[in-house]
């Protein structure tokens, strides 16, 4: 059974960071695009950053320049480095394995950013 594993979520005051982690299991990892998504309470899922098998990388306008997503196959990890945190990045960040037809999520990590 696939697993993602999300990590590294928490309570941090504005203008902090946070790095998240996703552990991936019993997927071939390194073929996989990955992604962090996340939702706010009464919000829709949106994409937050992407990294392809290959490397390249998307964000969504509202954090870049603040966050960095990169990814470790040795690791069979993606993380996301999230600087200057504000209060409007709070959220359920997700973790998202898809290659195909085939897509897999993580249980997600909470981020609470106080102003």
């Amino acid at each position: 059974q696939v697993q993602l594993v999300e990590s590294g979520g928490g309570l941090v005051q504005a203008g902090g960071s946070l790095r998240l982690s996703c552990a991936a299991s019993r997927i071939i990892f390194s073929i996989y695009a990955m992604g962090w998504y996340r939702q706010a309470p009464g919000k829709q899922r949106e994409l937050v950053a992407g990294i392809t098998s290959g490397g390249i990388t998307n964000y969504a306008d509202s954090v870049k320049g603040r966050f960095l997503i990169s990814r470790d196959n040795a690791k069979n990890t993606v993380y996301l480095q999230m600087n200057s945190l504000k209060p409007e990045d709070t959220a359920v960040y997700y973790c998202n394995a898809r290659v195909a037809v085939r897509e897999y999520w993580g249980q997600g990590t909470q981020v609470t950013v106080s102003s």
